[in-house]
């Protein structure tokens, strides 16, 4: 007990000598150079739309089992994605627990390669298989 109040009162003692840190020194002022500044980029506009990347907006075909899932037609990466949700919503297969996994329904497990349930994250790697 004894030799805790020392060491306190040793570190108190260094804390207290410890000199304050100096300022660095000013540097003379610049002067004016015969050079123009560069003229700063225009800030984005907020309301000007994203144009999106033409890999995703290509129409892609999907595959026999996924196509009994989301229907036969070509349609690009981000429909295919939005068309499976909306069948995972409808038909309530996300886990209610833990909400990133996916209880694979007879159709949808065709698509997973067989597997019961999968994360949101590990879907869309299975689904890339089956588009064309």
């Amino acid at each position: 007990m004894a030799t805790a109040k020392k060491a306190a009162k040793k570190t108190a003692k260094k804390a207290a000598k410890k000199p304050a840190a100096k300022k660095p020194a000013k540097k003379p002022a610049k002067k004016a150079s015969a050079k123009k500044a560069a003229p700063k980029k225009a800030a984005k506009k907020s309301g000007a739309k994203r144009k999106p990347n033409a890999a995703f907006m290509k129409p892609m075909t999907p595959s026999s089992t996924l196509a009994a899932v989301i229907g036969n037609s070509p349609m690009p990466r981000t429909e295919v994605t939005s068309k499976l949700w909306g069948y995972i919503k409808r038909n309530n297969l996300q886990d209610k627990v833990n909400r990133r996994m996916i209880n694979a329904d007879d159709k949808l497990r065709d698509v997973f390669g067989g597997k019961r349930q999968v994360s949101m994250f590990e879907m869309t790697k299975l689904v890339s298989r089956h588009l064309k």
